[in-house]
């Protein structure tokens, strides 16, 4: 069984939209507009790529990433990975060439078959409504969060406001860094 790790830039109030610098939001890269770049707290992200068998995505996150990220020094590895998009509308001609193996997933079941495969962790990166869905359905295993010293109000979450039985996390790495972000890293308990 594969573990399926969400992963994200969170304000203190749960937003997680446009952390880069993505058009279209009022808050728009707000993880390096508001807050001192202090190196040591984005260790996870090198930890994470070489962690990572595979990444995952929504339509919206594939289309925002693979225009830049192949061309990225720091991303790599990921260059590398096996890349499964989650989208009912995403055809394989939309899927760029420069960027690796990609394979789309149509439903949250190919999804689960993906997981019970031998190999490594898959990573999720942005994603919001991927990550509502996975979660609702019990698909994700481990959060690796940067939390943000920061009220953003208005904006995409990271959990979805369904109302649900409550999910319990159990933390297993913490971090604070002197710019006043921290690291968490919960396993969700199944």
């Amino acid at each position: 069984m594969r573990t399926l790790i969400s992963t994200a830039f969170i304000s203190l109030d749960g937003v997680v939209e446009a952390p880069g610098g993505e058009p279209g939001y009022r808050n728009s890269g707000w993880t390096f507009k508001e807050v001192e770049f202090v190196p040591e707290a984005y260790a996870i992200k090198g930890q994470e790529q070489e962690e990572s068998t595979a990444l995952m995505m929504g339509r919206v996150s594939y289309e925002i990433f693979s225009p830049v990220w192949p061309g990225m020094q720091e991303f790599a590895r990921y260059k590398t990975l096996p890349k499964y998009i989650v989208s009912t509308t995403l055809q394989d001609t939309d899927l760029v060439s420069d960027w690796g193996e990609s394979t789309i997933l149509r439903s949250l079941d190919d999804v689960a078959a993906l997981k019970r495969t031998e190999g490594g962790p898959i990573i999720v990166h942005g994603s919001v409504e991927l990550n509502h869905a996975l979660a609702d359905a019990g698909l994700i295993d481990r959060y690796h969060l940067l939390v943000f010293p920061l009220l953003l109000g208005a904006g995409k979450r990271l959990f979805a406001p369904a109302d649900k039985d409550a999910q319990k996390l159990k933390l297993v790495e913490y971090e604070a860094y002197s710019n006043g972000v921290q690291k968490q890293i919960f396993d969700v308990v199944h």
